[in-house]
């Protein structure tokens, strides 16, 4: 157990590298120059005094080369400190902080949503013994990935807030402001899930062992509770993994159509400028939010199936 989990935490830090290399490296190919656009440079303000410039790039290390910068922002990164914003000057890690407590409630509120609901759905749709519910049921699924996210929202900002007034249409606080982004985040987020576990449950139900319960006289509840769920659940398990960090990048989208602040927004602004340590500090933290929740699956997945710990400590004996 000890080796398989120091070898995860091996490649969730490797994960986190890779992110930030990438960004940087991306940021660093777009045309443009953030220090230009920070002070003003291409405005009505008219030119910008080229020492001002100067002054800026040497204060954000700009100009150095490439590699002596990735050096730089890699070591302070480890550190913990991402710098300051370019676009605003406030330290990277406040800004953040300021913007993470919406952007946590509205995704956490959407995985529970998803998996409560999507689970529900595959779970029910495998249960029924009537054919056309169950062909209904399924039928669901493909159509909620299919379905743009920017889509769904507005779809509810019309029904919900403008016609029937129920949800504020746009910002708001508390639990009716988060109701109407949380569900429109967690359709497609959910009817992945759902999609999953009904495959899986399907698959699990045609398995000798579920025809081995049954003529022990287990019943169906029994079965599909017992047995068929716990052994497909680990799919699903894993899918829920790689939707968290899709959540936060479908934040961005979701907290634009609803006027929300939150790291959404945060990260579109910071895009557009070119912000690169604000940049670098979002994806740092989109990265860390996915890392760790499929380290924690990674974790429970011997809990479901112990075999995979003996698999991976190669301890399988050979008759």
């Amino acid at each position: 157990m000890r080796r398989y989990v120091i070898r995860r935490i091996a490649q969730a830090v490797g994960v986190l590298w890779a992110a930030y290399t990438i960004s940087f490296l991306v940021l660093d190919f777009l045309p443009g120059d953030p220090v230009s656009a920070m002070a003003g440079a291409g405005t009505d303000s008219g030119p910008v005094d080229p020492a001002q410039l100067a002054r800026l790039r040497h204060e954000y290390g700009f100009d150095k080369p490439v590699i002596l910068q990735y050096l730089d922002y890699l070591g302070r990164a480890v550190r913990g400190d991402f710098g300051d914003s370019i676009s605003t000057g406030r330290p990277v890690t406040a800004t953040l902080a300021d913007a993470l407590p919406q952007t946590l409630a509205l995704a956490g509120a959407a995985l529970l949503l998803a998996v409560v609901f999507g689970g529900g759905l595959a779970v029910l749709a495998t249960y029924t013994t009537q054919r056309w519910l169950r062909q209904l049921l399924l039928s669901l699924p493909p159509l909620g990935v299919s379905v743009p996210t920017f889509w769904i929202g507005l779809m509810f900002v019309e029904l919900f807030s403008f016609r029937l007034q129920l949800f504020p249409a746009f910002g708001g606080e508390g639990v009716r402001g988060l109701v109407l982004p949380a569900v429109a985040l967690a359709v497609p987020t959910g009817a992945i899930v759902a999609q999953v576990l009904a495959k899986s449950l399907l698959t699990a139900l045609d398995e000798a062992y579920v025809e081995t319960a049954r003529a022990k006289g287990a019943g169906r509840a029994r079965i599909h509770w017992g047995h068929a769920l716990r052994n497909a659940s680990l799919p699903a398990l894993t899918v829920v993994g790689l939707l968290a960090g899709q959540l936060m990048a479908n934040s961005v989208v979701i907290e634009t159509v609803f006027s929300r602040d939150g790291l959404g927004r945060v990260t579109a602004g910071a895009v557009t400028v070119q912000d690169i340590p604000l940049v670098q500090g979002v994806v740092v933290f989109g990265s860390l939010v996915f890392v760790v929740v499929n380290l924690v699956v990674d974790l429970v997945y011997p809990l479901l199936d112990p075999r995979i710990v003996v698999a991976t400590g190669r301890r399988v004996g050979v008759a």
